[in-house]
């Protein structure tokens, strides 16, 4: 007998990636809110198992009632999992030089207020949250805001658990941190996190499991064909330097501290994926979102990477389709999860629910 997909419903659903490995656990994801037209659209393309389209508007103004029905869900049906991961700009440690974030007032730190309204007012068996790791830094910004939102799944009726879990950990040919928080209403088994299956360097230390390595860019990106894009091409200010630098190293070989004869920049002047190219033997470093000019990680072909190339880096299927320009695919790729990280931690809340 086949066993019974649980339904769960995804708020700030993006382009799907999280909603991509919940379904590889073994939910379906029944009901979307989304107001990002390209990202709306590239869920419509992928998941047909919604029950409705996907619901774009401004969360704050949609209410819970709303998305139980749009999940077909009736009375007092409830869905099995809530997910969601809010927009991160008011908690992304690159966002801390602005005044006005380090103050704490940045209106979308208030999303994750909406997401425990939804969480209060639904009331799912379990859920599933997803963030920057800087929402946890013991800061006059970011943990208020934490602690306010641990505070609200308390009151919500939930037991949780939360992590800073890196992607690469995981089989995820990235070195992402992203904050997971997991919980299960009180009267559930008490919710637990995966086992990572791989390990490496990171940030100066071992993570992970030592006895498996982390999956490498080479490694990934072996086999894949792609066609040449007008915007891989680096048109930046210092875009001509980037031949000269090896892989895996960055605009720090240009410093008198590396030893260049000619040195161009001062010793950590910059941020660290300026000039920064892939070293093709160990998992990329983190991918943005909205990279500058100059700001990699570049291909270790001097260029910069490929749609294709950055949906195996994510771990989506070749065969998913983005919509969108150029600038929008990127943009919905940086801001995603890794499914193949969401498909650890769903799997395991999946397992704890039965």
């Amino acid at each position: 007998m086949t066993a019974k997909r649980g339904v769960a419903i995804s708020l700030f659903s993006g382009a799907g990636g999280l909603d991509l490995g919940v379904e590889s656990a073994g939910f379906d994801v029944a009901a979307a809110v989304e107001n990002d037209r390209d990202a709306a659209e590239t869920m419509e393309k992928n998941f047909h198992g919604l029950a409705n389209e996907v619901i774009r508007k401004d969360i704050r103004e949609v209410t819970t009632e709303s998305i139980l029905r749009a999940a077909g869900l009736r009375g007092n049906a409830r869905p099995d999992l809530l997910i969601g991961g809010p927009p991160c700009v008011a908690f992304s440690k690159s966002g801390f030089w602005l005044d006005w974030k380090r103050a704490g007032e940045d209106p979308k730190a208030g999303l994750l207020a909406t997401y425990t309204r939804v969480l209060t007012e639904a009331r799912p068996r379990a859920f599933l949250f997803e963030n920057v790791y800087a929402l946890t830094y013991k800061n006059a910004v970011s943990r208020k805001w934490f602690d306010l939102l641990l505070g609200e799944i308390q009151k919500a009726g939930y037991q949780f658990e939360w992590r800073v879990m890196n992607s690469a950990d995981f089989g995820v040919p990235q070195l992402r941190p992203r904050v997971f928080v997991v919980g299960t209403h009180k009267g559930e088994t008490p919710p637990t996190f995966p086992v990572p299956s791989y390990g490496g360097r990171w940030e100066g230390r071992h993570t992970g499991d030592p006895s498996t390595r982390h999956v490498t860019v080479g490694q990934a990106l072996e086999g894949l064909v792609s066609e040449r894009e007008p915007q891989e091409v680096i048109r930046g200010k210092w875009g001509h330097l980037l031949p000269e630098v090896p892989p895996g190293e960055n605009y720090l070989h240009f410093t008198a501290k590396r030893g260049h004869p000619d040195p161009l920049f001062e010793w950590r002047s910059r941020y660290w994926n300026f000039l920064l190219k892939l070293d093709p033997s160990k998992p990329s470093p983190t991918i943005q979102a909205q990279p500058g000019p100059n700001v990699g990680p570049f291909h270790w072909e001097n260029r910069r990477l490929r749609v294709p190339e950055l949906k195996r880096l994510f771990t989506f299927p070749d065969d998913f389709q983005f919509v969108g320009s150029r600038l929008s695919v990127q943009r919905q790729i940086g801001n995603s999860v890794p499914p193949l990280l969401a498909e650890s931690v769903a799997a395991e809340l999946a397992r704890t629910l039965t």
